[in-house]
């Protein structure tokens, strides 16, 4: 298994850590400070030995910036020299299969050995966003056809379609045959079951959102490693989980700082989504009990407190996956607050790169 994989280049870290940045934009603020804190985080990242650097696909959310990840990833590229860069996840059933072969070979060329393709088949967004990306009534097709999408996506990355076959003669360039390090390997996102038995079945690392769907992690999980197969990319199993959390120098700015993601996802959960709502702005938000009880459950998931407290809190999680990787997301308002926290997170791990 290749360290592009198996995540040991870059720290010390009993687990190796990653970032999944969801390039948020808090109230008050513009996309482009949104933007340039993850060229911010990307850097820092890098500097303190975090092994990889994704951004997710989402469309149609104020408060997430991150519509484009291949525009993103061709930025931090730009910006980076070491980090892994990739997609946690495109959502393939929005896009031609040639179309992100194309982008992900184009952004291979620009950082050879450094990219990821993560696919998701989720769109991403709401149903009428969903439509309007696939050009369709019936959007939730395109999931269905997810296998069908993937393997003609691997074919373009693999430039081996079989003579005969209509799209033999068709090239996603750059390709492999355009670069000296192949192309990106693929892992499968997912959130369920679907995606966890088909990562296995056909030898790819996978990677769990956890960060909110935490009681299907354990089953996935099981799922993902019952029914690996070996292949030409991994030889045993390879799992990461996406995981909510935030450090802060006490654990009472911690919590303030959490309480605007709570706050965030009740307003998108009810069909308010908008911006990042600020610390203050949370604090004195008039809760009704369902809706205080929303936030609590969604923070239950979060792990955030001092340094020690969420490195602990860390390496209980993944004690009870065995997730062979981390991949910390930190939502808060501010970019402050986000790199402040990964910065306090590699000091608890004892991750290089210090000041």
């Amino acid at each position: 298994m290749s360290d592009a994989i198996r995540g040991t280049a870059n720290g010390t870290a009993p687990v190796p850590l990653s970032v999944l940045d969801l390039v948020t934009v808090g109230s008050g603020r513009t996309a482009t400070q949104a933007l340039g804190t993850s060229v911010a985080l990307a850097r820092l990242a890098e500097r303190r030995g975090y092994h990889r650097h994704w951004v997710a696909e989402h469309h149609s959310m104020p408060g997430v910036a991150s519509s484009s990840p291949a525009v993103i990833l061709a930025h931090l590229a730009a910006h980076t020299e070491r980090i892994r860069l990739g997609s946690g996840g495109v959502m393939l059933p929005n896009h031609a299969p040639l179309v992100i072969a194309e982008q992900f070979g184009t952004l291979e060329a620009l950082a050879p050995g450094r990219v990821d393709l993560g696919l998701g088949r989720a769109p991403g967004t709401d149903g009428a966003t969903a439509a309007a990306l696939r050009r369709t009534d019936r959007p939730h097709e395109g999931a269905d056809e997810f296998p069908q999408q993937l393997a003609e996506l691997t074919r373009f990355l693999d430039d081996d379609f079989p003579d005969g076959h209509p799209y033999a003669r068709i090239h996603a360039v750059p390709g492999p045959v355009q670069g000296p390090t192949g192309r990106p390997p693929v892992w499968l996102l997912g959130s369920s079951g679907f995606s966890a038995r088909l990562a296995g079945t056909l030898g790819l690392p996978f990677a769990f959102a956890h960060h909110f769907s935490a009681h299907n992690t354990l089953p996935a999980l099981e799922l993902y490693r019952d029914s690996f197969r070996p292949s030409a990319a991994l030889a045993e199993p390879y799992a990461v989980i996406g995981v909510s959390a935030l450090a802060a120098d006490d654990e009472k700015e911690a919590r303030r700082q959490v309480l605007t993601g709570a706050l965030s996802m009740l307003r998108l959960r009810t069909g308010r989504p908008g911006l990042i709502p600020t610390p203050e702005e949370a604090e004195a938000y008039p809760f009704t009990p369902a809706e205080r009880e929303f936030a609590e459950s969604w923070l239950a998931n979060i792990v955030y407190g001092t340094p020690d407290a969420v490195r602990a809190g860390l390496d209980g999680l993944r004690g009870r996956t065995g997730a062979d990787e981390l991949m910390i997301t930190a939502n808060a308002h501010g970019g402050e607050a986000r790199l402040r926290s990964y910065e306090l997170i590699a000091d608890a791990y004892d991750l290089p790169g210090a000041g």
